[in-house]
């Protein structure tokens, strides 16, 4: 979970006057306006009569002056915007205003936010009654759908007496940038996944192999074919005979998060929201709901289905994932880094833990943005070679570009193999699966159907050879990568691979 400091603070301001002319007639006032045209009708028989329709119409407007003039001063009125939570993908965000009315009047308020479209689709108004010197609030919802920081408009405002007449038109500069942080994973989602990283790290403590890795374990007496170097000279000097250091397997690895940012990533998946708490545990995926996935079912934790797709960018997901695996990969001790690049280097964080570190990385994460050009995916393993001189698990997650040579993707991962563990994600497309799979009808879906099948087989072959030489792999959609990814994770330190 992230830390409140991360809520967009509360803002407060006054109502100012919106335009010069910030005044008008209700609808009810020119409701009673038509009504005079009535006096018209015995004006026909008595144009004297027809009179009364000016009187009527003189008289309205004197009372909607009256009513308009009762109201209290823009000046006279303040609000205040708090948010309940930080804003986050595929989670909902209350907002609280609140609305001060230092008058002497009860007015009748229709207050319109102004959220940019990163946050809301369309501001909707609200209703509220402000009573004099009582403070009145109201709360709605909104569901964030694009990452990073945007900057929220102003608060207008229409009010009116009870009297209805007229109202006035006041607007308060409640302007802020607010930032959009990736989707962040319950505690309970997240459950099953740190009990077995508990099991295996109590595994891994009692079956602790000395003399294999550089931490530091203990200190013994010298025996014939110890390596001079482990020789602890200082201990040995106080002793007066030779003392060697013992050393143990790193329980502290170095995990690296590598977020492809170029082109490929911008397209949008509609993917499937699954209950992934009952496919989190080993060797368990989403295949059996597969057949309904495509549908648009969602399977929930008790095993029904209900239609709901939530639509964003393959590099979402994967900063979803790479929140996933930072908070996992901490919680088992290990230091997590972040380098995030597109044509340059866009986000770049040094490995690291604790919570101040966690907070880096959900904010580096959140101004992660998919580029139009191609990623310089060489230039990426060159920064991190350089960066990551030891050996460590990097998780890379990108997709393959469709092109007749070998994308550059590949020859960048076989570099890092020479050093390093690597778990590479290719995020695939659920329509090209789906067209892939699907029985063609006429000769336009048998062409398609087949070149989506060679798309699938190259993808395959091109894995598959990266598999021959060491790493691990994975093509995946995205309503899969997380749990996926985590399950890949808590396997390679169980093995102890790093």
């Amino acid at each position: 979970m992230i830390s409140p400091s991360l809520h967009p603070g509360p803002i407060r301001a006054a109502f100012e006057p919106r335009g010069r002319w910030a005044f008008g007639l209700t609808s009810r006032s020119v409701g009673l306006l038509l009504v005079g045209f009535l006096g018209l009708v015995p004006g026909f028989w008595e144009p004297r009569l027809a009179y009364s329709m000016l009187a009527w119409d003189l008289l309205l407007l004197l009372f909607a002056l009256l009513d308009g003039l009762r109201l209290p001063a823009p000046r006279d009125l303040a609000a205040t915007r708090t948010w309940s939570n930080a804003p986050a993908l595929d989670s909902e965000t209350e907002i609280e205003l609140t609305l001060e009315n230092h008058g002497r009047l009860i007015v009748e308020c229709r207050l319109t936010d102004d959220l940019p479209t990163a946050l809301v689709a369309l501001p909707a108004p609200h209703r509220l009654t402000a009573f004099p010197r009582v403070p009145a609030s109201l709360r709605y919802r909104i569901q964030p759908q694009e990452r990073g920081d945007c900057e929220t408009g102003w608060l207008y405002l229409r009010y009116r007496s009870g009297l209805g007449l007229a109202e006035r038109w006041a607007r308060a500069p409640l302007t802020q940038t607010v930032r959009v942080y990736p989707a962040l994973r319950t505690g309970e989602e997240q459950q099953i996944f740190l009990a077995r990283s508990r099991q295996i790290d109590l595994e891994l403590r009692q079956a602790r192999l000395r003399g294999l890795g550089r931490d530091f374990e203990s200190l013994r007496e010298y025996r014939q074919g110890d390596d001079l170097r482990d020789i602890c000279w200082t201990a040995s000097a106080r002793r007066g005979s030779l003392i060697t250091r013992q050393y143990q397997t790193e329980r502290s690895q170095a995990v690296w998060i590598v977020l492809d940012c170029g082109r490929l990533m911008r397209s949008r998946v509609a993917a499937i929201r699954v209950a992934e708490k009952q496919f989190a545990l080993k060797g368990h995926d989403f295949s059996r709901a597969s057949d309904r996935a495509k549908s648009g079912g969602v399977l929930t934790p008790e095993g029904s289905f209900h239609d709901h797709q939530e639509i964003h960018s393959k590099l979402d997901y994967a900063c979803t994932t790479a929140v996933a695996l930072a908070q996992l990969a901490l919680f088992s001790g290990d230091r997590v880094g972040l380098l995030a690049y597109g044509q340059g280097i866009q986000q770049r964080l040094l490995p690291g833990r604790g919570a101040a570190h966690l907070r880096q990385l959900i904010e580096s994460l959140a101004l992660v943005r998919a580029e139009s050009g191609e990623a310089d995916h060489l230039r990426a393993t060159a920064t991190l070679n350089r960066l990551q001189p030891r050996r460590s698990l990097i998780l890379w997650v990108t997709d393959l570009a469709e092109t007749a040579m070998r994308p550059e993707v590949i020859d960048g991962a076989v570099q890092l193999l020479r050093r390093h563990v690597l778990l590479f994600v290719a995020m695939a497309q659920p329509e090209v699966e789906s067209i892939a799979q699907a029985r063609p009808q006429n000769i336009d879906q048998m062409f398609r159907a087949a070149a989506a099948q060679e798309m699938a087989g190259r993808r395959e072959l091109l894995l598959a050879r990266l598999h021959e030489h060491g790493a691990l792999t994975l093509d995946l959609n995205p309503a899969a990568l997380t749990s996926s990814v985590l399950n890949q994770y808590l396997t390679v330190k169980e093995r102890a691979m790093v």
